[in-house]
């Protein structure tokens, strides 16, 4: 399984992304074109000494990502009916977290394999990008999803 974002906005919200990712032992996918470049001090900030762990991988674009991971894509967005737990995660997909401002494009929604948006019964339009990968990252780690990973030391 890897956990990925698409062309992301908020420095930040990557920085906690590669924590979590690199605290369920999975690879990130951070695809471009993003609004900061990677050193970013606040990136580096959020991450801590979790970058140092995590196996993040920048692709420049959807298209060359696609062609380095064509698995079956799990897409995040406020758009679908599914919850994360009606939806079958497997150990080889791809979960996918669109920008903080405009989600993903029209072409990338075809694109996925299924959709699926987190329930907000507060009323809430929409919920961090680090929050929902690490609530659909629990979920699939609660479905047996996550396979055999290494810890890190």
């Amino acid at each position: 399984m890897r956990l990925a974002l698409f062309q992301p906005d908020i420095a930040p919200n990557v920085g906690a992304t590669i924590r979590i990712a690199a605290c369920f032992g999975l690879p990130l996918d951070v695809i471009g074109p993003t609004a900061f470049p990677a050193s970013t001090k606040s990136l580096r900030r959020a991450a801590l000494d979790y970058g140092a762990w995590a196996e993040v991988t920048y692709h420049a674009s959807w298209d060359t990502f696609r062609t380095a991971h064509p698995a079956r894509l799990i897409l995040a967005t406020t758009t679908a009916s599914a919850a994360p737990w009606e939806i079958a995660f497997r150990e080889g997909d791809v979960i996918l977290v669109g920008s903080e401002t405009a989600g993903v494009p029209d072409a990338v929604h075809r694109d996925a394999d299924t959709r699926t948006r987190i329930p907000m019964p507060g009323g809430g339009r929409s919920l961090n990008v680090a929050v929902s990968a690490g609530i659909l990252l629990s979920e699939a780690t609660r479905q047996g999803a996550l396979g055999t990973v290494s810890p890190h030391p």
